[in-house]
């Protein structure tokens, strides 16, 4: 058996797979624009004790690392930022715009591939790693992941979640997450000393309550079943096939789609 161990030249080989598949994949673009900038990657340690919390901030069926991958030693966790033109593009109307609901699915398939590849160089490396999918992993009855890529994202230090939900980034929010489990030991990312929420750190802004569509976010809360009833309502307008359970209104147009707005 495999001794786990730190290795830099691992870490950033990891690194490595997931922004060149994500220039690749760009590289491959029709539409004249690209969709992704250059991902963000950290690691989470299995034992960290926030990962017990999870069972508290998401819900007690949140699994563990070590549910996922027995003898699990770290969680690799990476940040796909969308180009600006994307949620440029989803500002204004009711509906998502089609550029949001396509780069949304194709997102979506690009963490399946980068999921597989890194799968792939563990076990040729004599490691194991367990995935699972972007999206779609939820209860259809509460509406909750019992595997949220973004407190998993958290965890390993790439951001801070503002007062939409979303976990602020040094890229935005604008983006989609992805996660893995391995058995190999990573070094952990160092999370935020601060608040990256303009809202949460100073009390202004607050623009993506103001811009939520059908009055699911506010800045006394959130209802997400009327926030996945958008989402529902998008998927039934696009009808392309796939479910586009999709929206995006609260991170376009935002001081912090793109950028973190603290810094």
């Amino acid at each position: 058996m495999t001794v786990p161990c730190y290795n830099p030249a691992m870490e950033q080989k990891i690194a490595e797979i997931i922004r060149q598949t994500t220039a690749a994949r760009n590289a491959e673009e029709t539409e004249g624009i690209e969709r992704w900038r250059t991902p963000l990657v950290s690691f989470a340690s299995a034992d960290d004790p926030l990962m017990t919390e999870l069972k508290n901030w998401v819900d007690p069926k949140h699994l563990l690392p070590g549910d996922m991958l027995k003898g699990a030693q770290s969680v690799i966790c990476y940040y796909l930022p969308f180009n600006p033109e994307i949620p440029k593009s989803n500002r204004g109307e009711r509906l998502a715009s089609r550029e949001w609901v396509d780069t949304y699915v194709e997102t979506n398939k690009l963490i399946d591939v980068i999921n597989e590849k890194l799968k792939n160089y563990l076990a040729a490396e004599g490691y194991a790693c367990e995935t699972t999918p972007a999206t779609h992993n939820f209860d259809p009855k509460v509406l909750i992941s019992y595997w949220s890529h973004r407190h998993l994202a958290y965890i390993a230090g790439l951001g801070t979640f503002g007062l939409n939900n979303m976990l602020i980034t040094d890229e935005g929010t604008a983006g989609r997450f992805g996660s893995c489990v391995t058995n190999l030991k990573l070094t952990p990312g160092k999370r935020p000393d601060g608040e990256n929420c303009l809202y949460k750190a100073k009390g202004t802004c607050g623009v993506c309550a103001k811009k939520c569509v059908n009055g699911a976010l506010t800045t006394d809360g959130f209802d997400r079943f009327k926030c996945y009833d958008m989402c529902l309502e998008n998927d039934a307008a696009n009808n392309i096939g796939t479910l586009a359970d999709v929206c995006g209104k609260c991170i376009a147009g935002m001081p912090c789609s793109n950028r973190n707005p603290m810094k």
